[in-house]
């Protein structure tokens, strides 16, 4: 799983984020975080490596909208 995703920042006319980094980077964390329960709890319907694998991504998306904001913040 090698595909780049670009990730626009929101931001106003002022430069300002519109919507919370933490919130969104957060979000992505915890959906990989329940998939794994899941998984743990012996939900028949998911593949363990299928959810693994997943969730590796969901949290190295949200490890770049981190980045992308602080350096976003960072310039101003």
């Amino acid at each position: 799983m090698n595909r780049e995703v670009t990730l626009p920042l929101i931001v106003d006319d002022r430069g300002t984020l519109q919507v919370a980094a933490a919130d969104v980077s957060k979000l992505l964390r915890t959906v990989g975080g329940r998939w794994l329960r899941l998984v743990e709890d012996g939900d028949d319907g998911l593949d363990e490596d299928t959810v693994a694998a997943l969730t590796i991504e969901l949290a190295k998306l949200a490890d770049r909208i981190d980045v992308a904001c602080i350096a976003h913040s960072s310039l101003r």
